[in-house]
């Protein structure tokens, strides 16, 4: 609480006197949380495959448990959550072991995500009340199962109204701290109308239970440039005010500002300005190829600011 108290200290005086560091400087702000999302693409990667600066806080995020049948054809089971990342190399003992190697490492696990079997994993609740019930029971006894320590987020589909999702979402996020299940929780949205609408609902209402903003700038078009990621970056800091927004991009040719094109230059702007809660990255399962290089570099400029 005291570096953080410095922090904010440091950046007033900043801001009043306009001595902000000149371009090449690295103040000694605050560090922010190294996350990364794994275990949805069935490629076989493994906690240990992934490089871990012991320096900083790292959270691993399990993708996905989904509220739907694991069968050919699958469909919503309104709350009722099933493991659908890759348990043969990411289980309950794997998580002990990680966790003991590393004091720094966190596990978590993603809601929701794109799609199950093919379909859209779509929000959709019979009732708020049985679909709490039922979130509240499974989730419970997966994050018991496995250890866990976070719960984030992404959904991105839905059939119900911004208002459903935020209640149903908020009185689970509620439930799991208030008994001490997770210690973290966050979302993950990105921008695209129908889904910020559903989320914007979420953090009017609860956003003091969520912890962080796991914001898919991938999602933005390809050859982002960095004034435009800057920009889009302010506007969700806008959209989520006080939150701590995390800064990402995509190991899977996806979109936005790429790591090969001045990623790292805008985080360090960003850090600069005292705006840089941290990074996560989309995901370990396509980042083998690379050999985890961005990871690296990653978790190498949040230790720097140490």
């Amino acid at each position: 609480m005291e570096h953080f108290k410095f922090c904010i200290s440091l950046l007033v005086l900043q801001a009043l006197f306009n001595i902000f560091p000149t371009t090449g400087t690295v103040p000694a702000v605050c560090p922010g949380v190294f996350r990364e999302y794994i275990g949805a693409e069935g490629k076989n990667v493994t906690f240990s495959d992934v490089p871990i600066n012991p320096n900083i806080e790292f959270h691993f995020l399990l993708s996905f448990a989904i509220d739907y049948t694991n069968t050919k054809s699958p469909e919503p089971t309104n709350g009722d959550f099933l493991v659908y990342w890759d348990t043969d190399n990411l289980n309950p003992s794997h998580i002990s072991s990680i966790k003991a190697k590393y004091k720094n490492v966190k596990v978590g696990m993603s809601l929701g995500g794109d799609t199950v079997n093919g379909k859209n994993a779509t929000f959709a609740p019979t009732s708020i009340t049985s679909w709490v019930r039922n979130a509240i029971y499974s989730i419970t006894n997966i994050a018991k199962e496995y250890n866990l320590d976070a719960i984030d987020i992404d959904y991105e589909h839905f059939n119900e109204d911004p208002d459903t999702f935020a209640e149903c979402i908020g009185r689970l996020l509620y439930y799991l701290k208030q008994n001490n299940i997770v210690s973290y929780t966050s979302i993950a949205p990105y921008a695209d109308d129908s889904v910020q609408v559903h989320y914007l609902a979420l953090w009017r209402k609860y956003g003091h239970l969520i912890d962080y903003v796991n914001f898919q700038f991938y999602a933005y078009e390809k050859g982002t440039t960095i004034p435009q990621f800057l920009q889009y970056f302010e506007t969700q800091m806008y959209n989520y005010k006080g939150g701590k927004i995390l800064v990402s991009f995509g190991t899977d040719n996806s979109g936005g500002l790429s790591p090969k094109h001045g990623f790292f230059d805008a985080c360090t702007i960003l850090r600069n300005q005292g705006n840089l809660h941290g990074i996560f990255i989309w995901s370990a399962d396509d980042s083998m190829k690379n050999r985890f290089l961005y990871e690296k570099l990653s978790q190498d400029l949040l230790a720097s600011a140490i």
